[in-house]
């Protein structure tokens, strides 16, 4: 039995526990009421989540208090901070970190030791200097128990956290997450609303603009800037070319870009008119990453819609790259696809204005660039256009001539121009006048005039259109002589006027061609079918030699003579020449493949190119005259034409032609000769790039074993070069050329050459 003193001090402490009971409870339900108060008067979620810490810190007694939301569309907890007037949002990942362990299990922690703890990520304390002893992190919760955040206490002041303060904690989360819930709300409608106020001012800016550079400069300014992105394009569709393009991009300089309407992703996104948006380039295998290594850009995350117009058809694609914070979200590329179906019409009028005004440009730039004189005059008679022709030929400035009445300028010795706009008026029959005078600064012009009416695509009547052929002397001369020699060297000859039997040193790449067995051919074609041939021949052989602007010197029986960088001088001229000769081989034998179709016999030719200074010049008297070059250079190119037949090769190029060379070319060195009627040796090479994997099987290959053997050959180890040949003969058992070095280094075995052995060979033969 106890005492009864026991008894009296137990029944006294009974009442004084209840009543510190009791007094706490008040106290809570007081804090709780506080909370509920404070947060109540706050108009921002920001004054919210502040006012909270403030409290959150107090009651628990900790140094530090952070309270992270949870953004449902990036899966991140976010905190925000205030620096002075600045305030700065700090983001984690929703799962790693204790705060997002307690967001993801939803159940409380607290942590006496942080350090041991393996949730815990020191490096945060490492970067700051900040010591972090003790933890107490608490979810968030609704009423209805929806986990919406992390409250995370750092540091006790005094001793450690207890359950009483995590119960504390609790309990005003859970009072405040009524008040943050609705404040979290209310943001996102307060930004959704400014978004869309900002979405309908920016669609209004754009399609207010007519300017296609405009139009695409500012979409892919706002799409960028609207999708937090670090670069965007838009690319619009070339019906012509089927192609996508792009001139501007925001981040890439305004770096024009062109590519099939069919490759990559935008490429996909265009014809299937369907998005895409993938969060890991990388690891897309649609994804060409190409241009990355190009420019050293780092591609992580790609949004790609199509842009469809109002009748439902697809004129491009909107691409943004790389969101900041992490990958683009599905109501990103709602708000992009209603973006570019908002402005979609906006750019269709802009590019309907861009291709007006490249007609009116291309079309002014036809009329400039025309030889003719083209004036055209309005329904009242009033000149609306002369082009530069016109003007030449009439010796007037555009002011002489631009708005001045028709009757006012033709009038005078010129007023038969006007009579033949009267009978137009009067048939709309087009009027023809050929070889008449028009005086044109008090000197008659001969010339050719066509008048015709001005009709509209309703043929209905416009104006009238006057075209102006200048025929005086110089240009007769000039189409004469441009039936028989190149126009541009017809010009410049006409340009040297008197010196025009003159001739001068210039530099440039001579091509030599001929007809291998031309002598038996004629003997079984005749002269008929000779002719014949030549005839085709030459004709296929000139177009690839114009095509690349080469100067066409002369026809030696079946041989071709032409010139690169005369009577013009560019920087590719030895280019253009190797080019020239590739594109005659491989138009031969698409011809020879014709001719076997019809039963006839292959041709078969030869090519030399030779870079150097030439003499060139008309040679004869002033009654006939024939322009040619002559020199060194000349005759080595003729030289290598010949030495096509000992190497067994079709193209041969000098070292001094190789050696100038911009392009890439599928080339081989085969030999250092001395030419007939020279002394210094020279280097030559044989252009392969007419060549199929069919005709020149394992190229790579046979090019190094040639290579090898060509420096064993040289050194004068004559086994081993036939060791090297023997391997390249054996991958392309047809190359005569390696055989030929086999056969000359076995002669060389039994026939030693004495001490001055330079691996020259010397060319007995012209």
């Amino acid at each position: 039995m106890p005492d009864s003193t026991e008894t009296e001090s137990t029944e006294r402490r009974q009442p004084e526990r209840a009543t510190d009971t009791l007094g706490k409870r008040l106290r809570h339900a007081e804090m709780l009421l506080d909370v509920h108060t404070r947060l109540a008067a706050m108009d921002t979620l920001d004054d919210a989540l502040e006012e909270l810490v403030t409290i959150a810190s107090r009651e628990t007694g900790s140094d530090r208090v952070t309270l992270f939301l949870n953004d449902e569309e990036t899966g991140e907890l976010y905190s925000r901070v205030a620096l002075g007037k600045i305030r700065r949002e700090i983001r984690v990942l929703n799962s790693t970190g204790i705060a997002g362990h307690v967001f993801s299990s939803g159940e409380s922690m607290i942590i006496h030791d942080a350090y041991s703890e393996p949730h815990f990520n020191r490096a945060v304390d490492e970067q700051t200097g900040y010591e972090t002893r003790n933890i107490m992190c608490t979810p968030i919760r609704t009423v209805k128990g929806e986990t919406i955040g992390v409250a995370q206490c750092l540091n006790k002041k005094r001793g450690q956290f207890s359950e009483e303060n995590l119960t504390v904690l609790k309990a005003m989360t859970l009072q405040a997450s009524i008040t943050l819930n609705s404040a979290q709300f209310a943001e996102r409608m307060q930004k959704s609303r400014e978004l869309e106020r900002e979405f309908l001012d920016i669609v209004s800016d754009v399609t207010s603009e007519i300017d296609l550079g405009v139009v695409l400069q500012k979409v892919m300014d706002e799409a960028a800037r609207m999708l937090n992105a670090e670069r965007s394009t838009l690319f619009l569709n070339d019906e012509k070319t089927g192609e996508l393009w792009s001139e501007v991009g925001v981040g890439l300089d305004a770096v024009p870009i062109r590519f099939p309407n069919h490759l990559g992703i935008a490429g996909v996104v265009f014809n299937s008119g369907k998005s895409i948006n993938i969060p890991y380039a990388y690891a897309d295998l649609r994804f060409n990453p190409e241009f990355d290594h190009k420019t050293g850009y780092f591609t992580r995350s790609i949004l790609c819609v199509p842009v469809v117009n109002t009748h439902g058809k697809t004129i491009g694609v909107t691409q943004v790259l790389n969101k900041h914070g992490g990958a683009f979200t599905d109501e990103d590329e709602s708000r992009l696809r209603a973006f570019t179906a908002q402005v979609s019409i906006g750019l269709e009028n802009a590019k309907l204005f861009n291709d007006i005004h490249n007609m009116k440009n291309y079309n002014e730039s036809m009329l400039e660039s025309m030889s003719n004189g083209v004036i055209t005059l309005d329904e009242d008679g009033r000149i609306v256009t002369c082009n530069a022709a016109g003007r030449r030929i009439l010796k007037v400035t555009a002011t002489d001539i631009i708005g001045s009445f028709a009757e006012d300028f033709f009038k005078d010795s010129n007023s038969w121009v006007m009579e033949k706009i009267h009978c137009l008026d009067e048939t709309q029959q087009a009027e023809l006048v050929m070889d008449a005078d028009i005086e044109a600064g008090g000197t008659p012009v001969s010339v050719n005039v066509t008048v015709l009416p001005l009709l509209s695509a309703g043929q209905e009547r416009l104006g009238t259109l006057i075209m102006i052929e200048d025929i005086s002397t110089e240009k007769r001369v000039k189409a004469t002589m441009a039936r028989y020699m190149d126009p541009g060297l017809a010009n410049q000859m006409l340009e040297e006027g008197t010196e025009i039997l003159g001739g001068k040193s210039t530099p440039a790449t001579v091509l030599f061609s001929d007809i291998r067995g031309f002598t038996t051919l004629t003997e079984e074609l005749g002269a008929q079918g000779t002719v014949a041939l030549l005839n085709e021949y030459f004709s296929i052989m000139v177009d690839c030699i114009q095509r690349e602007e080469g100067m066409l010197d002369k026809f030696i029986g079946d041989a071709i003579m032409a010139a690169f960088g005369m009577p013009i001088p560019r920087d590719d001229d030895e280019d253009r020449a190797v080019r020239a000769a590739i594109a005659m081989i491989k138009s031969l034998q698409e011809w020879n493949s014709t001719r076997l179709d019809h039963g006839k016999k292959p041709v078969d030719m030869g090519i030399g190119l030779n870079t150097d200074v030439i003499v060139s010049g008309n040679i004869g008297s002033p009654k006939r005259m024939d322009y040619t070059m002559i020199g060194d250079g000349v005759n080595l190119a003729a030289r290598l034409e010949s030495a096509c037949k000992y190497y067994a090769a079709r193209i041969l190029i000098s070292e001094n032609t190789y050696r100038k060379l911009h392009g890439t070319y599928r080339i081989r060195e085969i030999d250092r000769v001395v030419v007939k009627g020279k002394t210094e040796p020279v280097a030559i090479y044989e252009v392969l790039d007419y060549h199929s994997e069919e005709s020149f099987p394992n190229f790579m290959e046979v090019v190094l074993y040639f290579k090898d053997g060509l420096g064993y050959y040289r050194s004068g180890n004559w086994s081993r070069a036939i060791a090297a040949f023997t391997e390249a003969l054996k991958l392309h058992p047809a190359d005569r050329l390696t055989q030929m070095y086999i056969e000359r280094c076995e002669h060389l075995v039994d026939h030693p050459p004495g001490d001055d052995w330079n691996g020259v060979w010397v060319m007995a033969s012209k």
